[in-house]
């Protein structure tokens, strides 16, 4: 599968909204495959990595967020979700699960609730080791300031808004997949 052909149906080539898509996600594939590599014996399908990763943030589209030049109806939010139903259209079910699992670091069924989010209710947070490793990649960059890393206190910062379980969950990643 070429995870450009899939964006391409979605993103016209030339557009804002594909080149901060690309540019995004080539960042967070780079990232999770580099550290991907760095753990041989967690037995990670990379390939896999890289294709879901380059998808993970396909449904932006579909939201409202012109900052980044997507002009959907939905809240940014939803944004994994609905990329999650189009990669199920698409015929790919476990990449739809890296879309729909990497808000934040994941959200609980409970948070869901509790916020009223405009989301299924249903467990959000990543299970497999490939979904876990793209889902902490993709904290290190944002769509707004593209290919420069956040440093890691100011991604505990941002995640602060998730409560101390995105945080705590953040700090395992950090020990799992960096040693920190």
């Amino acid at each position: 599968m070429n995870p450009l052909e899939i964006i391409e149906k979605y993103y016209p080539v030339g557009s804002e909204a594909y080149r901060i898509l690309v540019t995004h996600s080539r960042s967070v594939a780079d990232k999770a495959l580099a550290i991907g590599k760095m753990h041989p014996e967690m037995s990670l399908d990379l390939q896999f990595v890289e294709e879901a990763a380059m998808l993970h943030d396909i449904g932006i589209y579909r939201c409202n967020a012109p900052e980044i030049d997507c002009h959907g109806a939905a809240e940014y939010i939803c944004h994994g979700f609905l990329g999650a139903e189009l990669m199920r259209s698409e015929g790919y079910p476990r990449h739809a699960l890296v879309c729909e699992r990497h808000t934040g670091t994941g959200l609980s069924l409970e948070m869901i609730l509790a916020r009223n989010l405009p989301i299924p209710h249903r467990d959000m947070r990543p299970v497999s080791m490939e979904g876990q490793l793209i889902c902490f990649a993709d904290k290190f960059y944002s769509k707004t300031k593209l290919e420069r890393e956040k440093p890691i206190e100011k991604i505990r910062k941002g995640l602060e808004k998730y409560g101390e379980a995105g945080v705590a969950q953040f700090d395992a990643w950090c020990k799992l997949f960096l040693g920190e």
